[in-house]
């Protein structure tokens, strides 16, 4: 079996963590394509830098209403900056984009106004710790929205209750778990019937067993026919839920496809790498601890593929001798922190 080979097999069956929520193989996606709407959020020709990091080199994509995209790629190829340009929490240095028709303003109450219709959900909550959690989700149709106090707080309650946490109304977020705590996050952003809801890594900073009820919220809504840009290593919810996965690497969308083509015979070598070393690290996660690292640091020195195969095939049993990891030479395998892929 060549390394492509077990990237599309174990990636389309297998290669799901265990807080994923299992697809459904008959089930399509979110939207079919057919009855997905017209341009939503187009971007042009969009560069950005960081210095002389060059994030996003001439980006164009466009996502319809109605549709679900899933962006992938390894850490530092542009994903969370290209959500923050179109949401202009960062600025963009060329090209254009456009919300429903109008370009993004630079600046001013055109830009709040536009901002309002752009819902986004961050890795880290950013709750306002001072506030109930149904605060939270109000404050924002009250002063942008200009919605009553009384008409805010019926709707607030709704969302919470769409998301699973209305019982949690009156307390604080440090009273939540995480998983409740990223839900309230969503019905926040919903509740300003936004017109797309971008998610910058939604489960990336909860523990594995919450990790599932916050995907199952975000398929419901996938389900309903929100439209959604999702920044995302679960691969489960890319299959179940998306209509297109656009692959990043480098600041450059590298391929796009629908789930199935991308995950079973994705058609460049990089997306094949990246969905390869995935399976690779989930394949070896429920190995005791020095076999397990032994295996990292064997796959971070550059084995080839044969030598991935190996390594799996003997259960990471071989003959422990050093390793150069970042310049280092390793003996024990525990100095090692395994690496997040992707």
């Amino acid at each position: 079996m060549t390394k492509a080979e077990i990237s599309s097999e174990d990636v389309a069956t297998r290669g799901l963590s265990a807080s994923e929520p299992t697809p459904d193989p008959t089930a399509g996606p979110s939207v079919a394509p057919d009855h997905l709407g017209g341009p939503l959020v187009v971007l042009s020709d969009v560069d950005k830098h960081f210095g002389t990091l060059h994030v996003l080199q001439k980006i164009n994509l466009t996502v319809r209403k109605g549709e679900v995209v899933v962006v992938l790629g390894p850490s530092g190829s542009g994903k969370s900056t290209l959500c923050r340009v179109i949401n202009r929490l960062e600025t963009i240095e060329a090209g254009s984009i456009t919300i429903d028709g109008q370009k993004l303003p630079e600046e001013g109450t055109a830009l709040a106004q536009l901002r309002a219709d752009v819902g986004m959900v961050f890795q880290s909550f950013n709750l306002f710790a001072h506030k109930t959690i149904l605060e939270n989700v109000t404050l924002g149709p009250i002063k942008v929205r200009k919605k009553s106090a009384a008409e805010a707080k019926k709707r607030g309650m709704e969302l919470l209750k769409r998301v699973g946490v209305d019982s949690q109304a009156e307390k604080y977020p440090a009273q939540l778990s995480g998983g409740q705590q990223q839900r309230v996050a969503i019905a926040r952003a919903l509740a300003m019937d936004p017109k797309v809801i971008m998610f910058d890594e939604p489960t990336s900073a909860l523990d594995p067993e919450m990790v599932n009820e916050v995907l199952e919220v975000m398929v419901s809504l996938a389900r309903q026919g929100m439209t959604m840009i999702v920044v995302t290593h679960e691969m489960g919810f890319a299959r179940k839920a998306a209509n297109r996965v656009v692959f990043m690497d480098n600041g450059q969308i590298v391929e796009e496809a629908d789930p199935d083509s991308f995950f079973t015979n994705a058609q460049t070598t990089r997306a094949k790498d990246f969905l390869s070393k995935i399976v690779f690290h989930r394949a070896i996660r429920r190995w005791p601890e020095e076999r397990r690292c032994r295996a990292v640091q064997q796959s971070e020195c550059g084995a080839s593929e044969d030598g991935l195969r190996r390594i799996l095939a003997e259960g990471g049993r071989g003959e422990r001798r050093p390793v150069r990891l970042q310049g280092r030479h390793l003996n024990e395998p525990t100095e090692t922190r395994p690496v997040r892929i992707g």
